[in-house]
C-alpha cells in the first residue's frame, strides 16, 4: 500500500506542476536540440558523462523570468574553469514542491521570494565561450532528476 501512495504523489507532482516562461526571448521554453556543441536534452552525451538538465533556449542577454512562485535560495557556480568565467553563474531555486537550478544566469538578486514572471536575472553570454551554440538556459533538478515532465 505505501509504494500505491509514493507512486500516486510522484505522479500528481508530474502532472501538476509546468514550468511557465523561462526567458524572455522564448515563450514557450522551446528546447536546445542539436548544434555543433551537442544535444540539450536530459541524459544526452558529455564525453564521459551525461547530460544531467534540460536546456532551455534563451537569447544571449535576455531577461530570465521565474517560471512559477519561487524562493531564491542562493547564487551558485557553475564552473572551475576561469575560461568560462563569462557564464560561470547561476542561481539555486525552490518552488511547487521542486528544487531546481538555472545555470548561465546573472540573478538580480540570491534570496526572497519572486512570484512566477517576474525577472530573476539576465542570460549570459554564450556566445563568447562556446561560439555556434544553440544559448540556453540549463534547467537541473537539485536530485538530478530528469526536469523534462516539467515543460
Amino acid at each position: 500500500m505505501r509504494h500505491v501512495v509514493v507512486l500516486l504523489a510522484v505522479l500528481w507532482v508530474c502532472d501538476g506542476v509546468k514550468f511557465g516562461q523561462l526567458c524572455s526571448s522564448n515563450p514557450s521554453n522551446s528546447r536546445r536540440t542539436s548544434d555543433r556543441w551537442g544535444q540539450g536534452q536530459y541524459g544526452a552525451g558529455r564525453g564521459t558523462r551525461l547530460h544531467q538538465g534540460v536546456d532551455i533556449k534563451c537569447s544571449d542577454g535576455a531577461a530570465v523570468y521565474a517560471p512559477f512562485d519561487v524562493t531564491l535560495n542562493g547564487k551558485l557556480t557553475v564552473y572551475t574553469d576561469p575560461s568560462k568565467a563569462a557564464i560561470n553563474e547561476g542561481i539555486n531555486l525552490s518552488g511547487q514542491g521542486l528544487c531546481f537550478k538555472l545555470f548561465y544566469v546573472r540573478p538580480d538578486r540570491t534570496s526572497g521570494t519572486v512570484r512566477k514572471g517576474q525577472r530573476i536575472g539576465t542570460m549570459l553570454p554564450m556566445q563568447s565561450v562556446y561560439l555556434g551554440i544553440t544559448s540556453h538556459i540549463h534547467v537541473q533538478m537539485c536530485d538530478k532528476s530528469d526536469p523534462t515532465p516539467y515543460f
